[in-house]
């Protein structure tokens, strides 16, 4: 399991009201690109809202018709239906992980087949301009193929690339980022570092939030199956800290022998929804959560002995309740069972109290490496006021406040503003001060009271920014902007945006936060003309 976790940030709303769980909104315009002679990448115009189209002709209409790139097929689109079987060339990686060909002018997206394969598959969705399929057969193997070592991998889905070589993994990712760059944005040569990977890819995740379910008479925990009801149990997951899968295991038993009700959603009926654990990776602590559909735990006083006594690195146990049906992991009511208030951790030389609904990055290795790259481009001398517009715990405006004048974060969610003012405290930093409210309303209420940021720092959910916090930024006119993203479509949408007002883009760094899965992170430096 290596899905990234659900990030109680800044609620984001798009134009057509979807919220950040909706599908990505459109924020490319449709102008022709202009050129940025400052700059060292060229842009193209836009063609088509789809990925794969190409202008070949013009039709009697005068509006340009298009092709899928790299499609020599003289067959027609129509002939292709669901069951066909077809043999396909792979050309790239796509974004979230599967292998992208061509069949009969359109793309076909086959998930397990690796660029350069030729691979046998089976058609299991027609749409008009792409395919997609199941593989059946590799005829033509690449050698970066490997074999996944996670004994579920292709039943569970929270990974996607563990069939690849790790250096395989990480040149598909630069890929995946220069694709959504000249999709999305029309940049050709963009100003691309090299990824920054890790020397051991495995056991990197801090922190599980797993599923409870039965399996006949056995409670297990983990992710659902993709396009599936059906629970994967994950409890011994590569990727994850082996402290972690320890205590996931351990939990189970004490769970069964206590017979404790496990919640059933069809029936709504039971007690335990969701289990969370996180490790501290500079304390070795861990904190557990039960979140449950009930207010109060049956037998809770023994479950808290027998954890106590069964896991002697539990440092708190909590219980957060969530009886609504919905999408999100966790409600809004914590109580502490038993221990600690907060998690403590480190990340480089600052100090984190973390609670049980906090956000806190999932490999704090490769944190350290990206945050590195953000303070990089915000090139402070001592005179700045930095602008953090989507702080989160205050990880990003802590590691650059030794460095600024004054830094300011801005977090919808109360909790993780006391969490980043206390951390703030706990780490003997003075100059940065955090508020709660959108960052798109306090951003232009600063301006008009006189206030002039010289640097803005965004870390957005997965849907990208605001609209209207883009043009927040745009009036505020920051020399530097900087911009981590965990979604290099959304992130080159913006960027677009971005370029079209003035800013140039100086380069874009890559970072793998979750290998052996398709995600990838970015920080992307852009300066004011």
């Amino acid at each position: 399991m290596a899905q990234q976790e659900q990030r109680p940030k800044q609620r984001t709303t798009s134009a057509t009201g979807n919220s950040k769980h909706k599908g990505e909104r459109r924020t490319a315009s449709a102008q022709p690109a202009k050129k940025h002679s400052a700059s060292s990448f060229e842009r193209k115009d836009k063609r088509s809202s789809h990925p794969n189209a190409s202008v070949t002709k013009t039709s009697p209409s005068g509006k340009p018709s298009y092709k899928a790139k790299g499609d020599k097929s003289r067959g027609s689109a129509e002939e292709v239906s669901v069951g066909n079987r077809i043999i396909v060339t792979i050309k790239r990686i796509g974004i979230n992980g599967e292998g992208v060909g061509y069949y009969k002018r359109k793309a076909v997206f086959i998930q397990g087949a690796l660029k350069d394969e030729v691979v046998k598959a089976k058609v299991t969705k027609v749409e008009p301009t792409y395919l997609h399929a199941e593989l059946t057969e590799v005829e033509k193997r690449s050698p970066d193929r490997a074999v996944p070592p996670c004994p579920i991998y292709e039943a569970c889905g929270g990974c996607q690339l563990q069939h690849m070589t790790y250096e395989a993994q990480l040149q598909a990712k630069e890929e995946i980022v220069k694709e959504s760059f000249q999709r999305y944005a029309g940049i050709e040569n963009l100003p691309i570092r090299p990824i920054i990977g890790m020397d051991d890819p495995w056991h990197y995740r801090n922190k599980a939030q797993l599923q409870a379910g039965m399996e006949g008479s056995q409670i297990i925990v983990g992710l659902y199956a993709a396009g599936s009801h059906r629970l994967i149990d994950i409890s011994g997951c590569t990727v994850q800290d082996p402290v972690v899968n320890q205590v996931m295991e351990q939990v189970k038993q004490i769970l069964t022998e206590l017979r404790i009700p496990i919640y059933d959603e069809r029936r709504r009926d039971g007690v335990v929804r969701t289990i969370v654990a996180r490790i501290g990776r500079a304390s070795g602590q861990v904190q557990l959560t039960f979140i449950t559909a009930t207010d109060r735990i049956p037998d809770v006083k023994r479950l808290v002995e027998r954890i106590r006594a069964k896991l002697p690195r539990v440092s708190t146990i909590a219980q957060n309740i969530h009886k609504e049906k919905s999408s999100l992991i966790f409600g809004e009511k914590t109580v502490i069972l038993w221990g600690e208030e907060r998690l403590e951790e480190e990340l480089g030389e600052l100090k984190f109290a973390l609670s049980p609904r906090a956000f806190f990055q999932l490999n704090p290795e490769q944190t350290v490496k990206l945050y590195d790259k953000v303070r990089e481009a915000a090139s402070l001398t001592g005179n700045e006021l930095v602008v953090d517009a989507y702080c989160g715990t205050g990880t990003i405006g802590l590691w650059l406040a030794p460095l600024a004048r004054e830094v300011r974060g801005i977090e919808l969610i109360k909790e993780a503003v006391l969490d980043a003012r206390d951390n703030a405290r706990a780490s003997g930093v003075e100059n940065a001060r955090f508020y709660e409210g959108y960052a798109e309303k306090l951003l232009p209420e600063w301006v008009k009271q006189g206030l002039e940021p010289d640097v803005v720092v965004v870390d957005p959910p997965r849907t990208g920014c605001e609209r209207s916090l883009l043009q927040a930024i745009i009036k505020a006119r920051p020399k530097r902007l900087i911009y981590v993203s965990c979604n290099p479509s959304t992130l080159a949408k913006d960027c677009q945006v971005l370029l079209d007002q003035g800013f140039i883009l100086e380069w874009v760094q890559p970072v793998d936060m979750f290998p052996q899965t398709s995600h990838v992170e970015c920080c992307v430096s852009l300066v004011r003309k």
